[in-house]
């Protein structure tokens, strides 16, 4: 029978390499087959090397470890490692996912790996309906979805209906807001959008790319396997980055 395998998603070196080193320590039969320092690096490494565990850090830059576990799905256990425990542990308490929350002690990290080897016989869960819960919790108390964006045309200011929205797309300076008639841009970067949108209804495709999944027509694959999503009224296809790629392999 095969080693467990693990990776470990923390953008703290110092903190990805103790967790490393206390794993080695308290389970020598769990194999870490990648350490990485942000998000989009986790979903790499899933797609490549398809572990049984994943431990994440909630705040990573570009991606959180809530937002990697949105894109896990059923594919791996997850350990949330965070340092937030005012609305985080509330939404650990279906046992579905552990946390260790910072600073662990060696016994605190004891006690998750004994978890984690009873899990080994079981399928992962489906995370979809916690993660929900505890992005909610991490928006904070009393925040709401984002209902319009603010955008400049000319020497007026719009108001888009978020709902409107086909899909956004950002460079180093602007993001693109693009309807079904018309088209902006905007200095807000997406992944400060990304907090206030419903993530069932806007899928983040691509590091700068999020579409809305009502809007998508279809999707096609190049000669080399690499997604593109038609959007509805538009002639240009939009890319999608291996890692989120698993999104549409029902279609």
């Amino acid at each position: 029978m095969a080693n467990p395998t693990a990776i470990i998603a923390e953008d703290e070196p110092i903190l990805r390499a103790q967790l490393q080193a206390k794993l080695a320590k308290l389970w020598p039969e769990l194999e870490v087959i990648a350490s990485v320092e942000d998000g989009a690096a986790a979903l790499e490494a899933l797609e490549d090397r398809a572990p049984d565990f994943m431990f994440l850090d909630i705040r990573m830059p570009e991606m959180t470890g809530v937002e990697v576990a949105r894109h896990v799905g059923g594919r791996a256990h997850v350990v949330f490692v965070t340092a937030y425990d005012q609305y985080a542990i509330q939404a650990f308490e279906t046992g579905a996912v552990d946390y260790l929350l910072k600073p662990y002690s060696d016994e605190r990290l004891a006690v998750a790996v004994e978890r984690l080897k009873k899990k080994l016989s079981s399928p992962p869960p489906d995370l979809q309906a916690i993660v929900t819960q505890l992005a909610t919790r991490l928006r904070g108390p009393g925040a709401e979805r984002l209902q319009w964006i603010k955008a400049s045309f000319g020497q007026s200011l719009r108001l888009i209906p978020v709902a409107e929205v086909l899909f956004l797309q950002s460079d180093e300076k602007y993001t693109r807001v693009v309807t079904a008639d018309a088209e902006a841009l905007i200095k807000t970067p997406i992944r400060e959008l990304l907090d206030g949108l419903d993530p069932e209804v806007f899928w983040q495709i691509h590091r700068s790319t999020v579409v809305n999944a009502n809007a998508i027509a279809g999707v096609t694959r190049d000669f080399r396997g690499q997604a593109h999503v038609k959007v509805k009224g538009k002639d240009e296809s939009l890319t999608v980055s291996r890692i989120y790629s698993h999104l549409f392999k029902q279609m």
